[in-house]
């Protein structure tokens, strides 16, 4: 049981305020800050965090004891690999349009990249790693995202409101047939526009969009999504993708499950993510890296329909946990407060991480023929619980009994 250090990844999508504020610094930052790293990532390790102020990297220790620090079940599945990363995300502009294979996907990209000789960090390099890429955020404060193929018929609705003259054979396509393959006929026709042809076509667009919200339609916040992205990313494909897409608003406590070939992009808001611990991604649109549509239609499930909101399966009172059928990661939460600050067990036969995102909480494992060890974890900390550690008894000691904290574990 020992504190981490996390890294700050400091894109330019990021917050200025949300990460710093979770972790007490002054707001607003110089720069924005995007993403905190619970983990062992190559790309940016966490650190743990000795009694005596030392450092070691996580990555390193798992290395050196995999056994010790992951476990039989997970060292038998993952070897020396923790198959999950842990991040708070604040997002103040868009993400890239983006989707992530499945294991075979994955599996088969990469011998066939490496074949190729494509450098593993080169910029038109899809799959870095063997390995799938499933993700879940749960929303932190009001969370908006576009996830999903939206259902076609509805689809069909909104192209018809918008009554762009340029996209009426388009319309009358997915109308003619109004199911995962006529989505896929259209979102190819869609991605694969030159340039030039976008630039005529887009402004239309962006007009009706403006008449839409003017007049209070139906998919006004569609629209407003349309003209947010056109205005950031002119003449780019994934403006018009943006229409096919479901639009969600995620509030507190409430997440989304994405697994492989789901087309999603996070648009503003901050939540805990967690996620495979891959670096693969097939982009489409919104962003100025490299999009490989050949391959992103290889990936891509064109599935339609609502996508599902998470709001986790309540258990024993001030636990919530986040079923996903991911073997790399589960995501529970613990919630206190004034009517309920019973202490809860958290043990496992696995990793853990433990991010304290609302008041303050304390940590005590009692290990056989030894005193009881404590820790106190505060709004921002996290904590790395390796599969050999005992079992730690969480409890708030904020004088209201408020508390919050997420656990990162491997999936089941």
């Amino acid at each position: 049981m020992e504190l981490l250090r996390n890294a700050v990844r400091p894109y330019a999508w990021g917050s200025r305020t949300a990460i710093a504020d979770l972790l007490g610094r002054p707001v607003p930052t110089p720069h924005p800050e995007a993403e905190l790293w619970m983990g062992a990532h190559p790309g940016d390790p966490s650190k743990l965090v000795r009694p005596d102020g030392s450092e070691e990297s996580l990555l390193d220790l798992l290395d050196a004891d995999p056994a010790h620090h992951l476990g039989e079940v997970c060292t038998d599945r993952w070897g020396s690999r923790l198959p999950f990363l842990l991040k708070v995300l604040a997002a103040n502009e868009p993400l890239s349009l983006q989707a992530h294979p499945s294991a075979e996907q994955a599996a088969e990209g990469f011998e066939r990249e490496e074949r190729a000789g494509i450098p593993r960090n080169a910029p038109n390099r899809n799959y870095p790693d063997p390995t799938a890429k499933p993700e879940l955020v749960c929303a932190l404060t009001e969370f908006h995202a576009l996830a999903g193929f939206r259902e076609a018929h509805r689809t069909v609705r909104l192209l018809g409101e918008l009554d762009v003259p340029t996209l009426r054979p388009h319309t009358a396509l997915l109308a003619a047939q109004p199911d995962a393959d006529g989505l896929r006929a259209l979102f190819t026709t869609w991605i694969t526009l030159p340039e030039h042809y976008l630039r005529g076509l887009l402004p239309e667009l962006l007009d009706a969009c403006v008449r839409h919200v003017r007049e209070h339609g139906e998919f006004a916040l569609e629209c407003r999504t349309v003209l947010e992205l056109g205005e950031a990313y002119p003449n780019d494909a994934g403006v018009l993708a943006s229409l096919l897409l479901n639009r969600l608003v995620l509030q507190p406590g409430e997440a989304i499950y994405l697994p492989a070939g789901n087309l999603h992009a996070y648009l503003q808001g901050t939540g805990v993510e967690i996620l495979a611990n891959s670096d693969n991604i097939l982009r489409c649109g919104l962003t100025p890296k490299h999009v490989d549509v050949p391959e992103l239609l290889r990936v891509l499930d064109f599935t339609c329909g609502d996508m599902r909101v998470h709001k986790g399966e309540s258990l024993d009172g001030n636990l919530t946990v986040y079923q996903t059928p991911a073997e790399e990661f589960r995501l529970s939460r613990v919630d206190w407060s004034p009517a309920n600050s019973t202490a809860v067990r958290l043990d496992s036969d696995g990793p853990q991480i433990l991010l304290c995102t609302k008041g303050a909480l304390r940590l005590t494992a009692q290990r056989p023929g030894a005193e009881p060890a404590e820790l106190e974890l505060g709004k921002g900390q996290s904590v790395w619980l390796a599969a050999s550690d005992p079992a730690v008894l969480a409890s708030p000691v904020c004088p209201d009994g408020t508390a919050q904290v997420f656990r990162a574990a491997a999936g089941t």
